[in-house]
């Protein structure tokens, strides 16, 4: 008799069935395989049950915060920095989505990169997308990081950054980690102030938007960029 653990014969079909028809796993066995390649000398599938029950969904899962993941029993340090990785790695392909020098001519074209990149941050931090005068993508760079509730930004460092990429127009950025992408009246101070400097050197402030995991929202739709 062998005395291997019985997971790695089953985990070894569920990689066969995989190769064979992808689509044919169920979402708890396509998670129980990815938590393998973290966790390859332990059987993997009560976790991945776990965490579908307590978040809904391979994306309720993927977006789990760490202090909810490390709630789960077998969710230790080692799987943690697993979804980092996996988490910087899907922003990252979403960024590429946009690549330098796209075009952006409505809040939708950077909406997806922002939300994959900030939307399930549990602290907010400011972003700038810059742009040239045909407002084609130069940068996306963070300008600040805050807290659970606030991101402390200056005008002079949006407006620092404007001038190092040598661009004409911005698209402020931030996300709102309690989920509601409503501005605040703090967001709209910062706005103006950021439109007030840049305006003094030519720089155009295209729209701020907002994200949280699930929505988002543009001063330039809502008609705030004119206060």
């Amino acid at each position: 008799m062998s005395d291997k653990p019985h997971y790695l014969g089953h985990r070894r079909r569920l990689k066969d069935r995989f190769l064979q028809d992808a689509g044919l796993l169920e979402n708890y066995e396509l998670l129980e395989l990815l938590l393998g390649y973290a966790l390859p000398r332990k059987d993997t599938k009560p976790l991945a049950k776990a965490l579908l029950d307590r978040f809904g969904s391979l994306g309720g899962v993927f977006g789990a915060k760490p202090h909810e993941l490390r709630e789960i029993q077998g969710f230790g340090p080692g799987l943690e920095t697993f979804w980092r990785v996996w988490q910087e790695f899907w922003a990252r392909l979403c960024r590429d989505t946009l690549p330098e020098r796209t075009r952006i001519n409505s809040p939708l074209d950077i909406v997806e990169t922002a939300r994959a990149r900030l939307g399930r941050d549990s602290r907010e931090s400011f972003w700038a997308a810059l742009v040239d005068n045909k407002n084609r993508l130069l940068s996306f760079n963070k300008a600040a990081q805050g807290t659970v509730d606030q991101s402390a930004v200056y005008p002079r460092e949006i407006i620092g950054l404007a001038l190092e990429h040598k661009a004409s127009g911005l698209i402020l950025v931030h996300n709102h980690p309690g989920g509601d992408p409503a501005p605040s009246l703090q967001d709209r101070e910062v706005t103006r102030e950021i439109r007030k400097s840049a305006a003094g050197l030519g720089i155009r402030v295209l729209d701020h938007i907002i994200v949280a995991e699930d929505s988002w929202y543009s001063f330039q739709e809502n008609g705030l960029l004119a206060e």
